[in-house]
């Protein structure tokens, strides 16, 4: 999927118009069309109206969160998640992203037996699998998916399952469902372990070092992030960022918190 010219203009100033709803969805998903100035694309709309309250995170802030994520994606210039706005729609103020047509066949995680992973792979753990039986979970070792990793410590993803990991058919990967995300308290919970402890790439920390200048006070991803999520969670991003700067490291569990989101897919 090539995002139109323009995607995030045409999100937001687009005529939405419901199709259908995402039933699989923990807080109401829709399906929509929206069109504007000759283009059209298909999105997904999530009002904040339509937000189940977690205990851990504000009640209707999930929605802003989905688009700071974007644009700390855009921030690194690896184009992570899908192009996403904050608008009104026909449910009130919510987040909309452009849709992301997903091509079959792209394996990026899979259970295997053995202790070890095959060439290629990076083991995540061990898994339940039923009648008493393990399995080790491992996911690709793909540069992109090790991007995705450290865009997910930068905003504290505490929801990355296989589900929102999304390959198209012209080689890119998008991530998606970023509303657990940027919570001042250590919270991140993914299946993209298989890095934990590794040193970071030289792109991964020449994009870090960009991200913390665009974070410093005044720059111009704090700007972006100041409408979206608190102070505070804007400091604790910068953190992040800093902290895995001085590591130069991938983090790893800090063991306070479930490393793994359940279920995982």
């Amino acid at each position: 999927m090539t995002p139109p010219e323009n995607a995030a203009e045409l999100l937001a100033r687009g005529e939405l118009t419901v199709r259908g709803r995402i039933r699989e969805a923990s807080n109401a998903a829709l399906y929509c069309t929206v069109s504007h100035d000759g283009q059209d694309a298909a999105c997904i709309y999530k009002p904040v109206a339509g937000e189940r309250p977690l205990w851990d995170f504000p009640d209707g802030t999930l929605a802003q969160r989905e688009v700071a994520a974007y644009e700390v994606s855009e921030a690194t210039g690896w184009g992570l998640v899908p192009p996403t706005v904050l608008r009104d729609g026909p449910y009130g103020e919510g987040m909309c992203q452009l849709w992301v047509e997903v091509t079959p066949g792209a394996e990026l995680l899979a259970l295997v037996d053995g202790e070890e992973p095959e060439p290629g792979w990076k083991a995540v753990g061990f898994a339940e699998v039923g009648e008493g039986r393990t399995a080790l979970l491992v996911h690709a070792d793909d540069e992109r998916l090790r991007r995705l990793a450290v865009l997910d410590a930068v905003i504290n993803n505490a929801d990355r399952k296989g589900g929102h990991l999304l390959p198209t058919g012209e080689g890119r990967l998008y991530g998606i469902d970023h509303g657990v995300t940027f919570n001042a308290e250590n919270k991140l919970r993914t299946l993209l372990w298989g890095w934990a402890g590794e040193s970071l790439t030289q792109e991964a920390a020449d994009v870090l070092e960009g991200l913390r200048k665009g974070l410093a006070e005044g720059g111009t991803l704090t700007a972006r992030l100041e409408p979206l999520i608190t102070a505070a969670e804007i400091d604790a991003t910068r953190a992040r960022v800093g902290a895995l700067l001085a590591s130069g490291t991938h983090p790893e569990p800090s063991g306070e918190w479930p490393a793994i989101p359940w279920p995982p897919v």
